[in-house]
């Protein structure tokens, strides 16, 4: 339980106290590489049901941390914050909370820092976001809102005592005119105040090392912070390929091949084929991960256990069921 948490308002800001997620990395047992799940809002009933499935199965894995992404622009907002004061509240896990400044006034993101913090949530990972509707459109400040994510990031600082993490980009933003724009832009939100990062999704593993090379080249000091990993254990080409495609990015050619073949050429894919060959994919990036000294692995779940779990077994970090 995070019953050790200090709510209130202080003549400084909001005060909290709870594990912040580089002091939980550096405490999870030395002999095995934490890991960290992300979860996402549910949207009904039944999907808050299967979460909490999934959550409660998680829980007896003991990830360092979970994340909740973030409904913009309300579509789950409320939701989202109260099912993630549930899992500090009412479970042994470390909730990260994701903001974003889409559609939000500075005054509206403030209230959003509060109701966190009345949960008892101090860790709060920064997201510029995408706009609502159409993510690759153009991007559009809030009138009364923040254009950056560095300034979202300054702004939850002000307000108290939290922990605030922030995305990366092993491929590059699709925003970002190149790579030395993409780092400036991640060493300067680290600056701001950022404790660590959370890359987006990818599946060449030199592309997150390179990564990790540019922000120690550009500052030293930044560099020093964690880059966590994010892996996703496709279980649908379908799927992901509409999640990448979201995100202005695609699947390498070689292992798009890998997975159209395992697809096969009915009318609906084989769903089993493709999950075989997404466990096998992502077992391999953790296990690459692991050798070049990532400091931890996070997991897209989609709120389901089963595939992360087969992985995490894989990878010597969860045990097999029995």
């Amino acid at each position: 339980m995070t019953s050790d948490a200090v709510r209130g308002r202080s003549s400084e800001g909001w005060v909290t106290r709870t594990p912040s997620i580089v002091d939980r990395l550096r405490t999870t047992t030395e002999s095995k590489i934490p890991f960290s799940v992300e979860f996402s809002p549910p949207r009904d009933q039944a999907a808050e049901a299967r979460l909490w499935r999934a959550v409660r199965e998680f829980e007896q894995m003991q990830p360092a941390f979970v994340s909740m992404t973030y409904g913009a622009g309300g579509s789950t907002r409320d939701r989202t914050v109260r099912v993630t004061g549930q899992i500090a509240e009412e479970t042994t896990l470390l909730p990260v909370a994701h903001l974003t400044a889409v559609s939000h006034s500075i005054d509206e993101l403030r209230s959003m820092v509060g109701a966190y913090a009345d949960r008892g949530i101090s860790n709060i990972l920064v997201l510029r976001g995408d706009p609502p509707g159409d993510p690759l459109g153009d991007w559009e400040k809030h009138p009364e809102g923040v254009e950056y994510a560095e300034e979202l990031v300054c702004l939850v600082r002000e307000l108290g005592d939290f922990h605030v993490g922030v995305a990366s980009f092993p491929e590059g933003h699709y925003r970002a005119l190149d790579l030395e724009q993409d780092t400036r832009v991640l060493v300067n939100k680290l600056r701001a105040g950022a404790e660590y990062s959370i890359t987006q999704m990818f599946f060449d593993v030199d592309d997150y090392l390179r990564l990790r090379d540019r922000v120690v080249a550009f500052d030293p000091e930044q560099g020093r912070k964690p880059v966590i990993p994010e892996i996703m254990p496709i279980t649908s080409l379908r799927s992901v390929r509409r999640a990448l495609a979201l995100s202005g990015s695609a699947l390498p050619r070689e292992i798009d091949d890998r997975f159209v073949k395992a697809a096969g050429t009915g009318q609906e894919e084989d769903r089993a084929a493709v999950r075989e060959v997404g466990i096998e994919l992502a077992t391999s990036i953790g296990e690459r991960l692991i050798a070049e000294g990532a400091p931890a692995l996070h997991f897209i779940t989609l709120n389901f256990a089963r595939a992360t779990r087969e992985v995490l077994t894989n990878l010597g970090l969860s045990p097999a069921r029995v």
